[in-house]
């Protein structure tokens, strides 16, 4: 072959692989355009081409070691199935990412609606070039001096009130909020701790028992929510204990507020003292709940009355998103005592951390038992830290998040009143919530046709999730740059799916195949099967050199060999790689 040879149409090109077993049959594949396969190697001797293939400028393959069929069995085999997958039917392989797109093993873009750790966009530059570059320098703990633990922590303080000054660096927002009850409960000295129905803090033990999210779905008695943890109901007005629709023109915040005032009053009477309110600014697992006006103003004032403190979680839903504050309580006029973030905080980097005041800061130091946090506050975290704070500022993410929320609820907003299925729409900037309901009136969820609509949406390549209680709302929080254009995509995937279920005309029980359409329930589950793993087969034929497959050309074998890049086939053999 000379050098730059330009792959005449069904050429076939067979190439010796030097490689592991398990890698072989990324070797085989079928691309749709000649142009996308050009060979810059030049010519040694005979027809033997020594050197390497240049592949389309977003080359995703390459960054795929292994089938993905491959990595989910060694998922299964190796990692704690604890965790369950996203789109568990057929997973996503996500091997890149950038702003508020993803892209899997194929080079398939998907629209990523879910996503608030990537917060200023997936692998931005400057928070990646931040982070490497002090990699490059120094990673060591925070017992040493340095400059970036010091800068994060002012420049954190100064976007807090005044009396929040004290900054304690963890690795994740379940690290933060253990610490943070551990600060309230050196404070006040007193025990017992207030939190919401429906919350979610954390996934160590601390945390779980004062999260109903987690322990209402535990399958065991072995772990049982401790006497000291005093379940408040949620302030939703939406489907809680005081709806809007039952007492229509009452204030229902300070009716929520009373049901705190009253747990309070049982544990004063039983001789307790409250140690700590902890609740998320705005609820995010337990349905996108937005509180009633004055709610927190009264409850905290009740909590500070009977000397317990105020935990302010922020991990969800602070760092700009809700776009009128860089922090969600601010919406409300409150002053917290201590303030927990994490997950938006490194842009997918593990870093979090609490914010409290002087007093309890001091409070804590008496204790008598140091903290110390082998890498909460190292170097690279906190230069990233920076970094991201950085780019909220430079990029005015936070007006952003406000115009394009507005956009989006808004347009919601019309979606509700074209369609009965949807019950409710909540939320503040790019932090939304549509309840799904298969009546109105009675407000019953639907969470069939919230499953129907993530898993048909998928197929749309959007990524959308569920959740709440029923698991039944849609929701979003994307990267922050999510646009108004992606606003508009997103609601008119939305528009056609909810019709199509209106109408009757799918079976919300049915598995969806990959062009979107659902099966009817009479047709055979062999057939169906069959189907979905032929349509499947068809769209994943690719090569790692990139294109796509044009499923109207086959060769004899049905595009079967183009397949063992999905199905892990391997070969001893040299493979061939057909070239269109």
């Amino acid at each position: 072959f000379p050098a730059d040879i330009q792959i005449a149409p069904l050429t076939h090109v067979k190439l010796k692989t030097a490689c592991q077993e398990e890698m072989k049959s990324l070797w085989t594949g079928i691309v749709q355009r000649s142009m996308e396969m050009v060979f810059n190697i030049p010519r040694q001797s005979g027809t033997t081409i020594r050197g390497g293939l240049t592949g389309p400028k977003r080359d995703h393959a390459t960054m795929n070691v292994l089938p993905k069929a491959r990595t989910l069995e060694l998922r299964k085999q190796f990692i704690g199935q604890s965790c369950s997958l996203f789109f568990k039917s057929d997973p996503l392989k996500i091997v890149q990412a950038s702003g508020q797109y993803m892209y899997d093993e194929e080079g398939n873009k998907y629209l990523d609606c879910i996503n608030n750790v990537c917060h200023v966009g997936h692998c931005h530059p400057k928070v990646v070039e931040a982070g490497a570059e002090q990699m490059r320098r120094l990673n060591t703990n925070s017992r040493f001096l340095h400059d970036n633990l010091v800068l994060l922590a002012k420049r954190l303080a100064a976007t807090m009130p005044d009396k929040l000054n004290v900054v304690y660096f963890t690795n994740s927002g379940s690290e933060a909020n253990d610490l943070a009850l551990r600060l309230a409960l050196h404070h006040t000295k007193n025990t017992e701790i207030l939190t919401l129905d429906r919350a979610y803090h954390g996934h160590v033990i601390s945390l779980i028992n004062i999260s109903r999210y987690k322990l209402d779905g535990m399958k065991d008695s072995v772990h049982r929510q401790p006497d000291y943890v005093h379940v408040v109901p949620c302030a939703d007005t939406y489907r809680g204990k005081f709806r809007d629709c039952d007492y229509p023109g009452e204030d229902l915040g300070a009716k929520y507020a009373k049901e705190v005032d009253h747990i309070i009053k049982n544990i004063q009477d039983q001789g307790k003292g409250v140690c700590c309110f902890i609740a998320e600014s705005m609820q995010s697992c337990g349905g996108q709940i937005i509180y009633p006006e004055g709610y927190l103003q009264r409850v905290y004032q009740s909590v500070h009355k009977a000397g317990g403190v105020c935990i302010a979680d922020e991990v969800q839903v602070g760092f700009g998103r809700v776009g009128t504050h860089m922090w969600s309580f601010q919406v409300d006029g409150v002053v917290p005592d201590i303030v927990t973030m994490g997950k938006p905080m490194g842009n997918g980097h593990p870093i979090a951390a609490v914010v409290t005041t002087s007093e309890i800061a001091a409070s804590f130091q008496a204790c008598g038992v140091e903290y110390f946090n082998t890498y909460g506050g190292n170097p690279v975290s906190c230069a990233i830290g920076l970094a991201v704070l950085d780019v909220i500022e430079q990029e005015g993410l936070v007006e952003h998040a406000k115009k394009v929320g507005e956009y989006l609820k808004a347009e919601a907003l019309k979606l509700k009143e074209k369609h009965p299925l949807i019950g409710d729409v909540r939320g503040r900037g790019l932090f939304l919530g549509i309840d799904l309901v298969t009546d109105r009136n009675t407000r019953e969820p639907n969470t069939a046709a919230a499953t129907y609509t993530i898993s048909r949406v998928k197929q749309d390549r959007i990524l959308l999730s569920q959740d709440g209680p029923h698991n039944n709302v849609i929701k979003f929080k994307p990267p922050m740059p999510f646009s108004r254009d992606d606003v508009d995509l997103v609601l008119g995937k939305l528009d056609t799916i909810l019709s199509d279920i209106e109408s009757g005309q799918v079976d919300l029980t049915a598995p969806i195949t990959t062009n979107g359409t659902c099966h009817m329930s009479k047709r055979g589950l062999e057939d169906q099967e069959k189907e979905e793993a032929d349509l499947m087969l068809m769209k994943r034929a690719r090569t790692v050199l990139g294109g796509g497959i044009d499923t109207s050309v086959a060769d004899d074998n049905g595009l079967m060999g183009a397949g063992g890049v999905e199905a892990g086939i391997t070969s001893n053999t040299a493979q061939s790689t057909k070239v269109r």
